[in-house]
């Protein structure tokens, strides 16, 4: 078997069982990758990746023992041919440019079509770049020249958190924004929770006038 034939060889790092679990069984359906190993943090990703010796890892950014902002930087640093894929349900700038300057090679949210992590995971095993819809819009716009920026409204918010807003304001419950983004209605209400502190709003209500006023919940 040549180089070109061989599978791709993947390692699954996250700290919850359910997710990691699950990743792996999609990986074995998918043609041409291999996953070679799994690990729930920092410490033991870096001895499973030292064993394995992976294409690609697929990284969370929130471990158990540390972060994977910090795992990425140190498999890097240690094996420079290796590609890490953040597979993550952070969507904020920080943590996105964070990934990427300690040397990942691609960003997905956890909210990623099956689709979208088989081509991720080939393209950043042949030493592409690669980032998720969201996030790829926004790191385009943040790199451009402050005085050509799109202006955003309410900076303060996440992209998710965002999202979030403009289909309530659009006039959507929360539940339609779960089945809309594929989230859990508890998750949504979280980031609703969180986007009436940032914004400062008293209540739904406030927040959905202040939303329209910014331009949100539009057709």
């Amino acid at each position: 078997m040549t180089a070109a034939d061989r599978p791709v060889r993947v390692v699954v790092v996250d700290d919850h069982p359910v997710f990691r679990m699950g990743m792996v069984a999609l990986l074995s359906t998918l043609d041409g990758i291999s996953c070679v190993g799994e690990a729930d943090g920092v410490a033991t990703a870096l001895a499973v990746i030292a064993e394995r010796s992976p294409d690609v890892v697929l990284m969370d950014l929130h471990l158990g023992d540390g972060s994977g902002v910090a795992a990425t930087r140190a498999a890097v640093q240690a094996h420079p041919w290796l590609g890490v894929l953040v597979v993550t349900m952070l969507d904020d700038d920080d943590s996105v440019f964070a990934a990427l300057r300690a040397g990942a090679r691609g960003y997905l949210l956890k909210t990623a079509s099956p689709d979208e992590v088989e081509r991720a995971v080939h393209a950043v095993a042949g030493g592409d770049v690669l980032l998720g819809r969201g996030v790829a819009a926004r790191a385009v716009e943040l790199l451009r020249p402050a005085a050509q920026r799109t202006p955003v409204a309410f900076p303060q918010l996440t992209e998710r958190e965002r999202e979030v807003l403009d289909l309530v304001a659009a006039g959507l419950d929360n539940t339609a924004v779960a089945r809309r983004l594929a989230l859990s209605t508890k998750t949504v209400r979280n980031h609703l929770s969180r986007v009436l502190t940032k914004i400062r709003a008293d209540d739904r209500g406030q927040a959905i006038v202040r939303a329209r006023e910014a331009g949100l919940g539009g057709p």
